[in-house]
């Protein structure tokens, strides 16, 4: 039986090219690749099925109100479990715990794409969700690990943040096609081939990164090891699955039913418990201290505005263009590729800006540039010139998301230690997750319950572009008080 390998990150920066960009090697490159396929393929996850769901419905006999459980049956365990699994992570390896969320996640895949009734579809998405709580936090802190603090690191988040932005878009479209084509299940059969292609090749390539004060002699592991903080792992992964079940669910059924409300409390409740369970707590899931850090504090709020927010903009404009100027959803789809491909050209041009005025700056300046941008969408109406505006004013809005999403990874993870960058990383996708789920609940509903589709797209636009730009005030406020350094 193969071991573990235990390898240290190299201290030294990579040479440059001639263009300063810093130079990897051949194996970097494919750790890289290997990193950013699995993230690539998480993100395809949340969008691939989402197209789909009218003809999975017809197939399987699932009602309209059963139809947004395989939606919300990948959200919960795939939020809910984000933090618990990042310091797992961290205590017992990253390494055997993303091989492991491949492998689960693959099985998964493989179960919904065979589904032959609703209850085996969502046993598959939630399994696909739990693999993906395990795969995102570790193989974030297996990239921050593996590439020093500097330009290797701005490049190889910058190539994450670009996949994982690109991965929602490619699956709106990709979806549709598939669907049309072949049919809702090759939908769950193209996550099965990613997971096929990245799992042989992770284990020769990925180190274990087990952190100094868990490592003996000649590097093996220690017994004396921290224990897990089982009191808050409980409390803070049921708090957030019962905040994501109640926030899933207010988007298909509003909030007034019971359930929901009851949810909610719960969510509330059993957070503020966490929170005073880790203030006592020996080996906390979460160090309290580290949420004082500006940095972390006021990266997570950015990042967490820009995903709720540019979630509810392509919700709502998906609505507009099919519901009020008619457009097919293959022409919609088209609309997000070009927001795709835009998105790409910003991932490589991120590194090179926050290298040249700093992650905090970039952080800023893209929230500024995403809620300006939202609120020019406030100029469309029911007139057909109006997809050009949406088109132009959607890409170059998501070209600020994307330098929003690898400057506020940057903001959070610099200066961490590495025997804690699992922790910082769970923050940075537990925030990635929960914008994801909560900006459709909260505005998105607006635009359904308005008297006219026009006018609640309106409100709901109006409403995005204003909270950007209070967020981009706040967090530049936020992060005067950080320390400058590191090219932050």
């Amino acid at each position: 039986m193969a071991t573990d390998t235990i390898t240290e990150p190299t201290a030294p920066l990579p040479p440059l090219t001639p263009t300063g960009t810093p130079r990897l090697s051949r194996r970097d490159q494919l750790v890289l690749f290997v990193l950013c396929a699995a993230q690539f393929m998480v993100a395809l996850d949340f969008s691939v099925l989402n197209v789909a769901l009218p003809a999975l419905g017809t197939d399987l006999g699932m009602s309209r109100f059963a139809l947004q459980w395989a939606v919300t049956a990948f959200a919960l365990p795939s939020g809910g479990f984000l933090l618990l699994f990042g310091r797992i992570g961290d205590l017992y390896g990253r390494r055997k715990l993303f091989l492991g969320g491949l492998a689960l996640f693959g099985a998964a895949s493989l179960l919904a794409t065979l589904a032959w009734d609703p209850a085996s579809l969502l046993t598959g998405r939630a399994l696909q969700g739990l693999g993906a709580a395990a795969i995102v936090p570790t193989g974030m802190s297996l990239l921050t690990t593996t590439f020093p603090e500097g330009p290797a690191r701005d490049r190889a988040l910058g190539i994450s943040g670009t996949l994982l932005s690109l991965g929602f878009t490619v699956g709106m479209v990709a979806g549709g096609l598939l669907t049309d084509v072949l049919g809702w299940r090759s939908t769950m059969a193209l996550l099965t081939a990613f997971a096929l292609i990245v799992l042989p090749l992770a284990p020769s390539l990925l180190p274990e990164s087990l952190p100094h004060s868990l490592k003996g002699m000649g590097g093996a592991p220690i017994p004396d090891r921290p224990r897990l903080d089982v009191p808050g792992a409980i409390t803070v992964t049921t708090g957030l699955l019962s905040l994501i079940y109640a926030l899933s669910t207010a988007a298909e059924n509003g909030f007034g039913r019971a359930d929901v409300v009851a949810a909610l409390v719960a969510g509330v409740v059993l957070l503020a418990v966490f929170v005073a369970v880790e203030s006592r707590a020996a080996s906390p899931l979460v160090s309290l201290p580290m949420l004082r850090r500006s940095t972390v504090a006021w990266g997570n709020v950015g990042g967490l505005v820009t995903f709720s927010m540019m979630s509810t903009v392509v919700f709502a404009l998906t609505l507009y263009l099919q519901e009020v100027l008619r457009l097919s959803a293959f022409e919609t789809g088209l609309v997000f590729g070009v927001q795709g491909v835009l998105s790409a050209v910003a991932g490589t041009l991120a590194p090179k800006v926050i290298g040249r005025y700093g992650a905090h700056r970039t952080l800023v300046g893209s929230l500024a540039g995403q809620g300006a941008l939202v609120a020019a969408l406030l100029l469309l109406n029911a007139h057909t010139w109006s997809v050009w505006v949406a088109t132009a004013a959607v890409s170059l809005a998501s070209m600020c998301h994307l330098g929003a999403i690898i400057s506020y990874g940057l903001t959070v993870t610099a200066g961490v230690p590495d025997e804690e960058q699992g922790l910082a990383t769970g923050l940075v996708t537990s925030t990635q997750q929960v914008g994801l789920t909560v900006g459709i609940p909260l505005l998105g509903v607006l635009a359904t319950t308005s008297p006219s589709l026009l006018t609640g797209v309106h409100t709901v636009l109006g409403l995005d572009a204003a909270i950007v730009l209070a967020a981009a005030v706040l967090v530049a406020l936020g992060l005067r008080r950080a320390r400058p350094g590191n090219g932050i």
